[in-house]
């Protein structure tokens, strides 16, 4: 990779891509390197920003300020635009939580998934407080459990500090009961969460105005 990034092609260049595509099509350090705004001889922003991301984004927010100025590449002013930007990400999280209810879920799961004639398969994550700290769509076509992988919905657990987790999909035929397949993956998606001290606390599977319960059904 060059050490200057002006010199990249400019559909490499995260300024150009995120005005083009969008924040939400970047890499972490793509938008670490924007935030950088430059980079230290030998090492472009981009560089440096993967270099800082080694342990992780957890890691990096975590970091004293005073500390982060240390680093080579960084000094005062990224140092000090860094934590500006993870204190506003923090403030924006916790004014966004909101408590685990399920019935209040399940109501938003209807309304959402309930008329879509894709399958569309999505994760909560829910900390030890009881918060839902991130809801994400996974997956959106025919569900297919060799594509939708234990180990995305893992590590999307293990990003956002849950402790819990809910799955859920829609069925576009109109008949919420669940499918061998889908027992399948649930139990499997268990095991595998269990291993990391993560509990899955349900599947619901929605279709048009009703759903049904994985769990209720004692099925995993």
């Amino acid at each position: 990779m060059t050490d200057v990034i002006r010199d990249l092609p400019i559909d490499e260049r995260p300024r150009e891509r995120l005005l083009e595509y969008g924040p939400t099509e970047l890499s972490n350090s793509d938008l670490l390197a924007i935030l950088l705004g430059s980079g230290t001889r030998g090492m472009n922003a981009i560089q440096l920003a993967r270099q800082l991301l080694r342990e992780g984004v957890e890691t990096l927010a975590r970091q004293d300020v005073a500390d982060l100025a240390k680093i080579k590449g960084i000094g005062p002013a990224k140092a000090t635009r860094l934590a500006a930007a993870f204190e506003l990400s923090q403030r924006r999280r916790k004014l966004r939580r909101e408590v685990y209810n399920r019935k209040t879920f399940v109501e938003k799961l209807i309304d959402a998934l309930g008329k879509h004639r894709q399958e569309r398969l999505g994760a909560a994550a829910i900390d030890a407080g009881g918060f839902i700290t991130r809801q994400k769509l996974i997956f959106i076509g025919t569900v297919n459990y060799t594509v939708v992988s234990t180990r995305d919905i893992a590590e999307f657990a293990l990003h956002h500090d849950a402790v819990k987790v809910v799955i859920y999909h829609n069925h576009p035929s109109g008949k919420s009961s669940p499918s061998n397949e889908d027992i399948k993956f649930t139990q499997k998606l268990s095991d595998a969460l269990k291993l990391v001290d993560i509990d899955l606390i349900d599947h619901f599977i929605v279709a048009g105005k009703s759903y049904n319960s994985l769990k209720d059904r004692g099925l995993f």
